[in-house]
């Protein structure tokens, strides 16, 4: 904006007022004070937990001694930004806010959130050259993130799919981010992405110089894991090839229980091979959780894997459900849709195995620090294994156990009957002799095989829960459970001598009708037979603390 010549000023007023000295002096200062008074707002947002908050980010330009201020609860990070600012736009050739005269506020709204994280760099950088009458475009419905290094290149920044969501559902229609984030936030199809390599070329679009197109939009293609190991590569274990599709069918948690070199372990890694593949929504919360935990790979723009994640036994109770001063995705969050393998179950500390109960039962993961509380998914399949003994020779054929028996009991004891109870599927694998080993793989079903019964068995789930907004038989509530695993009254009365029997609890005799319902989604059926309840018993622990 400049102020108007005088000749101006009177040819647009009135010819009995256009040389009055009053009106005359009040155009000329209202136009002097707009022209060094000037303020600009430019929109981004940032990531707290998994969702992402937008942030108005007012620069406002006025006379006065020199100050360039950030303020808003702008943490360290933010307030580098002016530094980070003032040498892009200076090695653009642009007027460096530090070499301008007056005052620069920039003001992060609300200014009770605090604002962390390098990208709110580019919107600081944009308000500062609009409020500098450096550069001129429309900034409406317009949404910026970005780090800017020293040389004025964009540097890419994490949570662009959660922020694209956000910005679709708040009305924007455009949004611009460094190059390398542009597929991820193009997976939201009714917003334009556009991705820029420095913040010249961003300029250069912006004011019509050199505009460029936005992305395609992202299109989702599913995938399955091709772990290597198939299971006709798995000689016997016959029952424990059957739990494991039943837990994948159903989205049930499962312990596999045996000696050393029983093959736990191989099984485990076989697992991957038969769950079934993501759809489109499962796979945007996956994207979205990877992408704020910055494990989002660069050439990729959306996870069509569901995750598998094995952490290691001395692995920390924030590792596993998330934490830290500002509360980050733990292991339990990252597995989300996919499986979370505990190897050596009972050797992961006490803390670790018992901070497991609510994300089980519940599928989701509260995290409370000094600095805010946040809810994490934590909708995972949990894949455990260990020992029937600290030797792990307990039972075995050939191999004599030396454990005592209190040692054993303390060991088995590690896990708990609060998190026996939230495990739906518990089965043995027992040493296997060399005939079985050497026998032909021909007996035994493979993997690709086994994944498609899963699949249907999964797309019957799909089409049973359409309205309830239930993914699988596992994530059930009590008023579904009623509705859809109906049993007969002999059904019944096996249930009622197995309680009797074995003293099971209320939890565990939901869990032995949902695993029932996936049997019977595998086996084609829509009721449940009574053959369906006595298999589901035989998953239940053999032990009970």
């Amino acid at each position: 904006m400049q102020i108007p010549p005088l000749c101006k000023i009177f040819s647009t007023r009135d010819k009995r007022t256009a040389f009055s000295s009053e009106n005359l002096i009040f155009d000329f200062l209202l136009n002097a004070v707009r022209y060094f008074y000037f303020m600009v707002t430019i929109h981004s947002a940032q990531i707290t937990g998994l969702h992402a908050t937008l942030i108005p980010i007012e620069v406002d330009v006025s006379p006065g001694l020199h100050v360039f201020s950030i303020v808003g609860l702008a943490d360290k990070e933010v307030q580098e930004s002016r530094e980070r600012v003032g040498a892009a736009i200076r090695n653009i050739e642009g007027r460096s806010p530090h070499k301008q005269s007056g005052r620069i506020i920039v003001s992060l709204a609300p200014a009770d959130i605090k604002k962390e994280g390098p990208h709110f760099d580019l919107p600081i950088a944009l308000g500062y050259l609009v409020a500098s009458r450096q550069a001129v475009f429309n900034a409406n419905k317009k949404l910026f993130l970005g780090e800017l290094g020293l040389d004025g290149n964009l540097r890419p920044v994490r949570g662009i799919l959660s922020i694209a969501l956000t910005a679709e559902k708040a009305g924007f229609t455009e949004l611009f981010v460094p190059k390398g984030n542009g597929a991820e936030g193009a997976l939201v199809h009714n917003l334009a992405v556009y991705e820029f390599e420095n913040l010249q070329q961003l300029l250069e679009h912006l004011e019509g110089r050199a505009i460029q197109r936005p992305l395609p939009h992202t299109n989702f293609e599913s995938e399955t894991h091709t772990t290597g190991i198939d299971f006709t590569d798995i000689a016997g274990q016959f029952a424990a090839k059957r739990a494991l599709e039943i837990a994948a069918a159903g989205g049930h948690n499962i312990l596999l229980w045996g000696p050393p070199g029983s093959g736990k372990t191989m099984l485990a890694k076989a697992f991957p091979g038969i769950l079934p593949p993501m759809d489109f929504e499962e796979a945007l919360q996956v994207t979205n959780i990877h992408s704020i935990a910055g494990l989002l790979p660069q050439k990729s723009s959306l996870v069509t894997k569901r995750p598998i994640r094995a952490p290691h036994h001395t692995a920390s109770t924030a590792a596993i459900i998330g934490g830290g001063t500002n509360p980050t995705p733990g292991e339990i969050t990252l597995a989300h849709r996919g499986v979370l393998f505990l190897d050596e179950f009972p050797e992961f500390q006490r803390a670790v195995i018992e901070a497991l109960r609510e994300p089980l039962e519940e599928k989701v993961i509260t995290v409370a620090r000094a600095r805010g509380k946040v809810t994490y998914p934590a909708n995972v399949i949990l894949l455990a294994a260990m020992n029937p003994c600290p030797c792990g020779n307990k039972n075995h054929p050939k191999k004599e156990c030396v454990c005592r028996e209190t040692d054993i009991q303390k060991y088995q004891r590690k896990i708990s009957g609060p998190i026996l109870d939230r495990i739906d599927l518990y089965v043995e694998v027992p040493f296997l002799e060399y005939e079985i080993l050497r026998q032909a793989p021909s007996q035994t079903e493979t993997s690709l095989a086994i994944r498609a019964r899963v699949s249907r068995a999964r797309e019957t789930q799909k089409m049973r829960f359409k309205k309830e907004g239930t993914s699988s038989n596992s994530d059930m509530n009590t008023k579904e459970l009623k509705r859809f695993a109906v049993i007969s009254t002999e059904s019944d009365e096996v249930m009622k001598k197995a309680v009797a029997r074995f003293a099971l609890s209320a939890r565990s005799c939901t869990r032995i009708l949902k695993v029932a319902r996936t049997i019977a989604d595998l086996a084609g059926s829509e009721h449940i037979a009574t053959d369906h309840i006595t298999e589901a018993l035989q998953y239940r622990p053999q032990f009970e603390n």
